[in-house]
């Protein structure tokens, strides 16, 4: 029996590792279509920590560059009833702090960079208009899923910190939409997903050196393997894959489209009730910039209404 406090704690995760400037924002999120009871509503604390290469413009007088990036994000959710339709809607708040290193490629020497505070919010809906009726707490007590599609949209503001004369920052100074659509089918303790989606960038305006930055739509599919054990625990096995994304500084193409894959594990623990806890790990497979990427997370997730 899924339930959509999966979805934004590994929002919220995700959002730890989204803002870093190591890795691409797609995070793979396992259960993120699971059914819930309508009107509940989810309390979620995490800590993420992620580290990889950052690849630079070839403009740009700096290499080898490397970052460190601590998040510790706080997220809300509540389950609603969409046309008699499971949905959710949530917010996540990612504060972080950054650290990073790069060579100035002409005289060698090493410069660094450290900064803490807000990285970009994210909000996201969801609906699953197959397979997830909206339930009441009494009458999910008997539900099974079979198969579930849906489909979502993540909306990513330019709240975080941000400083135009600095190359690696927290926030992005632009916003961003990811509409995505998944399907989920259960096999018995098992249950395959498949997910994919694309994210459209608005143009930043006042980019490193008062430039103009835009972005092409990166793509991205994924799938995740989850098994439920006894008690309520499950654990997931995930792989994703990415592509586009190119950047234009002034209107003059990059040679920056992005590439790659990723692999992923997960594991649910309930507490009781109303409390569970999620560790995360990913790493990167291989990519076109930035090809040591890896990220560990944890979350806190507390629950409550809804009849629960």
């Amino acid at each position: 029996m899924g339930s959509v406090k999966d979805t934004l704690i590994t929002l919220a995760l995700a959002a730890a590792v989204a803002g870093s400037p190591c890795a691409p924002a797609q995070s793979i999120e396992p259960r993120t279509y699971a059914n819930a009871p309508v009107g509940m509503n989810f309390l979620i604390a995490g800590y993420a920590y992620s580290e990889g290469a950052v690849t630079f413009d070839p403009t740009v007088p700096l290499e080898n560059g490397r970052t460190r990036y601590q998040s510790f994000p706080l997220a809300y959710v509540r389950s609603l009833d969409l046309g008699g339709n499971a949905g959710s809607i949530g917010l996540v708040l990612p504060f972080a702090h950054l650290e990073g290193t790069a060579t100035l490629a002409d005289a060698g020497d090493e410069v660094e960079r450290k900064v803490s505070g807000l990285a970009d919010p994210a909000l996201r809906l969801a609906v699953n208009f197959l397979g997830a009726p909206a339930l009441s707490a009494a009458d999910f007590a008997a539900y099974r899923q079979d198969l579930i599609v849906g489909a979502s949209v993540v909306i990513t503001a330019p709240f975080g910190q941000y400083d135009p004369n600095r190359l690696v920052n927290l926030g992005t100074n632009r916003w961003s939409v990811k509409p995505g659509l998944g399907l989920s089918k259960a096999l018995g303790a098992w249950t395959v997903e498949l997910d994919g989606g694309v994210t459209w960038y608005s143009t930043n305006h006042d980019f490193f050196g008062g430039n103009t930055r835009a972005q092409d739509p990166l793509y991205s599919v994924q799938a995740n393997f989850i098994h439920q054990f006894p008690a309520g625990v499950w654990g997931a096995f995930g792989a994703a894959y990415y592509a586009g994304g190119g950047t234009s500084v002034n209107g003059v193409a990059k040679n920056d489209r992005q590439q790659g894959a990723r692999a992923g594990l997960t594991l649910s623990l309930p507490v009781d009730r109303h409390h569970s806890i999620k560790l995360t790990a990913q790493s990167g497979l291989y990519a076109r910039t930035g090809t040591s990427f890896k990220a560990l997370g944890v979350a806190w997730e507390y629950r409550w209404g809804g009849g629960f």
